[in-house]
């Protein structure tokens, strides 16, 4: 497994991942599931200042996962964490693991990997904003280091359901 740059060649396996948590979970507080358009005007907006970055299956270690689209095992970004100039250095992450690739250790390779990329792209701090009954990225991202900072309750509704939000920190550089 080997992580590279997003392009937007990425797009359909991109959605492959990201459409069905957006359908099916609570992972993301997304409602609609994006169109390829979208995912591509998506993925040139993460290539110029907030990098995303993925995972691809290269020695077809995971064999089912063979198809171009699903080579992607997974895609990590930071996005801005708020418009005003003060928190420019700070960002949020979300890592998205393909199904058929979890516990695998992808997410772990993809979180540590895009740590080390905001790092050296002059970010300083990195939030991780998790929906609070997601124990999987909970425990991802306490393996990586992160800190819970505080808890945001129903501040989400999907399928249903109040959604309360764990907020998760990693200070990426001590400058």
């Amino acid at each position: 497994m080997r992580t590279r740059l997003v392009e937007v060649g990425d797009a359909p396996a991109l959605m492959n991942i990201y459409n069905p948590e957006v359908v099916e979970t609570t992972v993301t507080f997304d409602l609609v599931p994006r169109s390829l358009e979208e995912q591509e005007d998506w993925i040139l907006a993460h290539v110029v200042t907030h990098p995303c970055i993925v995972a691809i299956n290269e020695d077809d270690e995971l064999g089912e996962l063979g198809a171009r689209d699903e080579r992607i095992l997974g895609f990590a970004l930071v996005s801005p964490f708020r418009d005003r100039p003060a928190y420019a250095t700070t960002v949020e992450n979300s890592v998205y693991v393909h199904r058929r690739a979890r516990g695998r250790g992808v997410g772990e390779h993809l979180l540590r990997e895009l740590m080390k990329t905001a790092g050296e792209s002059g970010f300083h701090s990195m939030i991780a904003r998790i929906v609070g009954e997601n124990d999987g990225s909970i425990r991802l991202h306490e393996k990586c280091g992160f800190s819970l900072v505080g808890t945001e309750i129903e501040v989400g509704r999907k399928h249903g359901h109040w959604l309360d939000v764990v907020e998760y920190q990693y200070v990426l550089r001590s400058s």
